[in-house]
């Protein structure tokens, strides 16, 4: 018996109702599609259909097998589509999502090279701070920040996205540099709002914990206007290293309370579940995670060497 027909004659069986319709989709006569599934039943020992004359329905244990049959054959269809995609050169209109200052800082190079590899893609990217709906505004992937919750989205983390709380050496002149974070409360926050609690910042070091909460004279959704007024002295940010990292190499911004760690987020590429992923995404996907990785360029000289056991950790940790 030819299992994996028989098991595709099953699902038609089932999807049309009777055995003629099967066989007819089939190409082969009804007795040989009641033959077929007659030794499918057979061979599992187990009787998956109730015939009867006037209509067919399926046992309980008919009813689990199809269920886990169905699963199997669309797991199936996926992954050959897939092989099959993974032979073609990426080619299409790829519509990406981004967050904007992590697009404007270090996606124009990172996309320009890209599309010199791969020069059948035309690539749409649109920049915005707020969370687009993949499917319902047909985008092909995005790049998001941060912890993720929407479970309709498949994940791949492409790099870390560490924070830090900054100041501009003016303003530390003439307020003073914490030097515990309960003591941010009596400074001015620049406040980033897109995020579950603007005003809160959690700080750890070894078992300690302290959450502070702050208020300030800038509340913005943009990280690089918070990074611009705290370089000009307004108050203290946290922010990501990819925004702020330069200005701290130069000496324009000082990190504070060094000693202290903010939770670590990630930056993923995600895309919607449930299909085969188009080989233009996935190609996108792979160069990126590729020219970023777990030490990204945007961290050089910002942090004391870490171990790979630690850097496992930080990933870890992002992941949530």
């Amino acid at each position: 018996m030819d299992r994996y027909a028989a098991l595709q004659l099953f699902l038609r069986v089932v999807e049309d109702g009777s055995f003629a319709a099967a066989a007819s989709h089939g190409g082969i006569s009804r007795a040989q599609a009641s033959k077929l599934i007659r030794a499918l039943e057979d061979d599992l020992g187990v009787r998956l259909i109730q015939r009867t004359t006037r209509k067919l329905s399926l046992t309980e244990a008919g009813l689990q097998f199809h269920a886990r049959v169905a699963e199997a054959m669309l797991a199936l269809q996926e992954a050959a589509a897939e092989a099959a995609q993974r032979q073609t050169e990426p080619r299409g209109r790829l519509r990406v999502s981004a967050p904007t200052s992590f697009a404007t800082r270090h996606l124009g190079d990172a996309l320009t090279e890209f599309l010199r590899r791969h020069p059948r893609i035309e690539l749409e990217l649109d920049l915005s701070d707020q969370r687009a709906d993949l499917v319902r505004d047909g985008f092909d992937m995005a790049i998001r920040i941060g912890h993720l919750a929407d479970s309709s989205l498949v994940a791949r983390r492409i790099a870390p996205a560490r924070m830090m709380a900054v100041a501009a050496p003016s303003y530390l002149r003439t307020h003073g540099t914490p030097v515990h974070p309960q003591q941010l409360e009596s400074h001015a926050g620049l406040l980033y709002t897109l995020t579950a609690h603007p005003g809160q910042w959690t700080f750890t070091h070894g078992g300690e914990s302290v959450t502070v909460r702050l208020r300030g004279p800038l509340r913005a959704g943009n990280g690089d206007v918070l990074a611009g007024a705290a370089l000009r002295g307004l108050g203290i940010a946290v922010q990501p290293t990819f925004i702020v990292g330069d200005a701290v190499r130069r000496g324009e911004l000082q990190r504070i309370l060094s000693d202290w760690e903010l939770p670590d987020a990630a930056i993923y590429a995600v895309y919607p579940a449930g299909r085969a992923v188009p080989a233009k995404t996935r190609a996108l996907i792979d160069f990126l995670a590729a020219r970023y990785g777990d030490e990204p360029y945007w961290d050089e000289g910002l942090f004391a060497p870490v171990s790979a056991r630690a850097v496992r950790g930080r990933a870890a940790r992002a992941r949530g």
